[in-house]
């Protein structure tokens, strides 16, 4: 049986974005009307060009799970996690992504997404989210812990869940806020 996620930007986000490239076509034109013919307009317009084009292409869209794994689908990258190596899964409140700062990725631009640094644990943890509300953490076998944003985000974790032999759902404890 094969579920589908799909990614719904908040308020908050459009607002970040929209302010992003406001604040980007502000610097633009006056890098234009200051250095006509320069190359340093050229030169940030094509950089931040390339810029909006890469993040644009890292957006988050959907997140499919899958009887054998759980793909995470961006418009041209796709994280594939096996089911069999999550180790866990569960809620997230955003009080506790405070910590959490963007290594190389997006804060807000139509999404955050990326590689993120946990400066209470001091470890790398992948950020796939449209807003930060509804957050799921799943962390694999190797440790690496990945948060998603879902809106269904209950009906992400109970799915999520590695199941014994016997069908039944294993026990495992939760994590408490201070663990976090």
């Amino acid at each position: 049986m094969k579920r589908v996620f799909k990614y719904r930007f908040s308020r908050r986000t459009l607002l970040l974005s929209a302010l992003y490239l406001a604040v980007l076509a502000l610097i633009g034109a006056g890098l234009h009307r200051l250095y006509i013919g320069g190359y340093l307009s050229a030169w940030f317009l094509s950089l931040v060009g390339a810029l909006v084009v890469l993040m644009a292409l890292s957006i988050p869209r959907k997140i499919v799970v899958k009887p054998a794994t759980v793909e995470i689908l961006c418009l041209l990258d796709m994280t594939e996690i096996p089911r069999i190596e999550i180790a866990s899964a569960g809620r997230v409140e955003p009080r506790q992504m405070r910590w959490v700062v963007p290594l190389l990725g997006s804060y807000g631009f139509f999404g955050y997404y990326g590689y993120y640094f946990d400066l209470k644990s001091f470890e790398k943890v992948i950020v796939y989210a449209s807003e930060w509300k509804n957050l799921v953490e799943i962390v694999d076998i190797y440790e690496q812990r990945y948060y998603v944003s879902c809106a269904d985000a209950d009906e992400l974790v109970a799915l999520l869940r590695p199941e014994t032999a016997d069908g039944s759902e294993a026990e495992r404890p939760e994590r408490s806020a201070d663990d976090a």
